[in-house]
């Protein structure tokens, strides 16, 4: 199942604003030319209070969803405040959480937007508001869905703010692959952390990350992966800096679905950064996880 909702595409952001929020609905519309658009659905359910309180300050979510954040807190976030903004997020968390338990019960599920590795508890950054995947994942603990979560973080920025969030937790597993020379300038420690240098082609980065994803869930044995799927290590990225090509972000998308499948360990996707302003070519990167989805086994 697909989890979507127009309001992702569907806010007003400044002229040549660097965030390319039209890329939701471009990619909604290139699914829906395809056979997956059966399996899209409408994400109508919001990240609750409670849920949010599982990773994030109580003060902060107030400051953020009643518009009383100071200037220096909204210029760090990325975003302008406004209520579409606050309606956006929640919908947009919620249905990570949504296809969370779904692919727990389904074995896949993916929302259509996500992978807010940003976010800390008590602060927004870099585009990020709430940490989906955190959240998504202490849900899933905290309802008795499962014992053991692992965090895959593919985007080619450290998820800095998922690791900070969950340090303290051992039952969720931080796994970030991203480039070293990149945002955030400071990174924090992830369980496992493989910071790859400026310009990292497919061989290094597809063997990195198939060793990535054997140790974790060797030594984890995970009850589900949720897996943010950057598409801005894409060469062509404006914010990437590595070198991999449409045919790498593809065979990535593979080795993860394959292995989720043969494994049999559910998989939710979220998907994670993706800048370029050519926004016909960033959907044809992240349309590569979809294609690989449709012969992975998991879509029938």
């Amino acid at each position: 199942m697909l989890f979507y909702n127009p309001i992702y595409s569907d806010l007003a952001l400044p002229p040549r604003h660097r965030f390319p929020i039209l890329k939701y609905a471009k990619l909604k519309d290139r699914l829906d030319q395809s056979s997956l658009n059966k399996h899209i659905f409408l994400a109508n359910n919001k990240a609750s209070n409670e849920q949010l309180k599982l990773c994030h300050d109580n003060t902060y979510i107030e400051a953020f969803c009643k518009g009383t954040m100071s200037p220096p807190d909204i210029k760090r976030m990325g975003f302008p405040w406004s209520p579409e903004l606050v309606e956006r997020t929640l919908l947009s968390v919620g249905a990570s959480i949504q296809a969370a338990h779904t692919a727990l019960e389904k074995g896949f599920a993916a929302n259509l937007s996500g992978g807010y590795h940003h976010a800390y508890a008590d602060k927004a950054s870099g585009f990020c508001i709430f940490n989906d995947l955190a959240v998504a994942g202490c849900d899933l603990i905290a309802k008795g869905k499962a014992e053991t979560v692992l965090i895959l973080d593919c985007d080619v920025h450290q998820g800095d703010g998922t690791a900070a969030i969950l340090k303290s937790r051992a039952d969720i597993i931080t796994c970030s692959i991203h480039c070293e020379q990149n945002f955030p300038r400071l990174k924090e420690l992830s369980d496992y952390d493989f910071a790859l240098p400026t310009n990292t082609q497919d061989p290094a980065y597809l063997d990195t990350l198939e060793q990535a994803l054997s140790l974790c869930t060797r030594l984890h044995s995970p009850d589900i992966i949720l897996y943010n799927a950057g598409a801005d290590i894409f060469t062509q990225d404006e914010l990437g800096n590595f070198a991999i090509t449409l045919a790498g972000v593809r065979r990535r998308e593979e080795l993860i679905l394959s292995h989720c499948y043969h494994h049999s360990i559910p998989l939710m996707c979220a998907l994670g950064g993706g800048y370029q302003r050519n926004l016909t070519r960033l959907v044809d990167v992240h349309e590569q996880l979809f294609q690989a989805l449709l012969h992975s086994g998991f879509v029938h």
